[in-house]
């Protein structure tokens, strides 16, 4: 499901994750295990990459006159004495410019001329991997790659039949109001991308970089509001001095022409299957976590919301897995990515209320083990739940039920979205609108791992299921 998003600045942390887990790491000196390459984005020596898809989270066309949507920004950090002993510092990047434009149909450096891939779904997979071993970075138990910033276009040519009906090849059929598509032929292109390639200030303490663009291909004037727009700018103080870490800006705007765009701060798998994506993904995340014991900390200031149409996620949490219990194995018919995301918009209303049961998942589960069913209209927290759907491979789904938009993933998916409510406060979630919201920053400690071990997902009768 992609997120209607209008003029707002917007900051998800998506971990995505679907490979095997590993069971041995070093804690930093921290007093914990860090899943992640690079916890808290401490490392001077950045590595972020950037992703983007159309509605089923393919390429299928490439943007005239740019690579394939797939680009990195990674480099390591010298550092000399000058004459006075002070510290002088130098970004050495391993991602070229080059790398970063290459297109379907190019040779990878390195790989032979015949090797070459043309079909752009294909080549923007083989590019991430690409570029994935340009950035690289040795650890235990496992080497990593990058963060992954994602942009998605939701506009969907229903005539062209482009996007899998739940895994499935699917039909064209009329235009409808669910599925935007202005302009017609076209509206799911890729977007122009700019990057700005990190570099230091003129004082040499300050590493900036970024990338934006737009989605209309022939716009002059980005700063028009009626323009798509969308940037993410990266910034740290170098050195011992930038204990806070990477700083991410992310503005997204839409327009008339594309009303349904999405921004994300992923950090994904290493190896194997990320929810949404059917191919072999690179990422931050070394080790897989396991519920119910992972938490995620980060840091958020929300400067401006896009009205009651837009979805802004605290934390995105996405994996895939059988309906049975067995792990997704690019079976795009069979896998089925599972999404629950917290929407603190305060705008976003319960969809989920006795009297829309299909809207609701069919049990809560509250921290200390109890459960309540949908239809005990006294206990269950309707309102903490934005909407539940279904995937559309569930046979044996618990009725009344909505099933979910068949066509914004390579396969069929699962989605329950949550709103701030006192039930997720034991998890380290907001338990009240508004709060993390603008004017309201704020450094959460969610207990991810907790949450969604107590958090209801479909699976076949009598199959074992370990989240996440």
């Amino acid at each position: 499901m992609a997120a209607r998003v209008a003029k707002s600045l917007l900051l998800v942390l998506f971990l995505s994750s679907c490979s095997a887990a590993a069971v041995a790491i070093r804690t930093h000196g921290r007093g914990y295990v860090s899943a992640v390459g690079d916890p808290g984005m401490q490392r001077d020596g950045l590595r972020v990459a950037w992703e983007a898809w159309n509605f089923c989270n393919e390429v299928g066309e490439e943007a005239p006159g740019m690579g394939s949507p797939r680009g990195a920004d990674c480099f390591d950090i010298q550092a000399t004495d000058d004459e006075q002993g002070q510290p002088v510092y130098k970004v050495v990047h391993r991602v070229t410019d080059a790398d970063n434009a290459l297109r379907a149909g190019d040779p990878f450096p390195g790989t032979s001329a015949n090797s070459t891939v043309t079909d752009t779904d294909r080549y923007a997979a083989a590019k991430e991997l690409y570029l994935g071993d340009r950035c690289q970075v040795p650890d235990s138990p496992v080497p990593w790659q990058f963060w992954m910033v994602m942009l998605k276009n939701g506009n969907l040519d229903t005539t062209a039949a482009i996007c899998p009906d739940n895994g499935r090849p699917a039909r064209p059929f009329a235009q409808t109001s669910r599925f935007p598509c202005p302009g017609g032929t076209g509206c799911m292109n890729q977007p122009l991308v700019f990057h700005n390639r990190t570099a230091l200030d003129d004082a040499g303490r300050w590493l900036r970089g970024g990338l934006f663009g737009t989605y209309e291909l022939d716009a002059t004037d980005l700063g028009s509001s009626d323009v798509s727009y969308y940037s993410v700018v990266w910034e740290k103080q170098i050195g011992p001095a930038g204990g806070a870490g990477w700083a991410f800006h992310h503005k997204l705007r839409t327009s008339a022409k594309y009303p349904w765009l999405m921004l994300y701060l992923r950090s994904d798998a290493t190896r194997g299957f990320s929810g949404g994506y059917h191919y072999d993904t690179r990422g931050m995340t070394k080790i897989v976590p396991d519920s119910p014991d992972f938490k995620v900390r980060l840091t958020l200031e929300v400067k401006q919301g896009g009205g009651a149409n837009s979805q802004f996620y605290l934390m995105d949490m996405g994996s895939c897995w059988k309906n049975d219990g067995a792990a997704c194995d690019g079976d795009t018919a069979t896998d089925v990515t599972r999404y629950s995301e917290m929407i603190i918009n305060p705008e976003t209303p319960a969809w989920c209320q006795p009297g829309r049961r299909d809207q609701c998942p069919p049990w809560h589960t509250f921290r200390n083990g109890t459960r309540v069913h949908r239809d005990d209209a006294a206990r269950f927290p309707y309102a903490a739940y934005h909407v539940y759907c279904s995937p559309g491979n569930a046979r044996h789904a618990e009725q009344p039920t909505t099933y979910c938009d068949p066509y914004s993933n390579p396969q069929p998916q699962e989605i329950l979205q949550i709103v701030p409510h006192p039930v997720w406060g034991e998890f380290g979630y907001p338990t009240a609108r508004g709060q993390g919201w603008i004017g309201d920053p704020r450094a959460w400690e969610l207990d991810v791992g907790a949450l969604s071990h107590a958090l209801y997902f479909y699976q076949v009768a009598s199959s074992v299921l370990s989240v996440m």
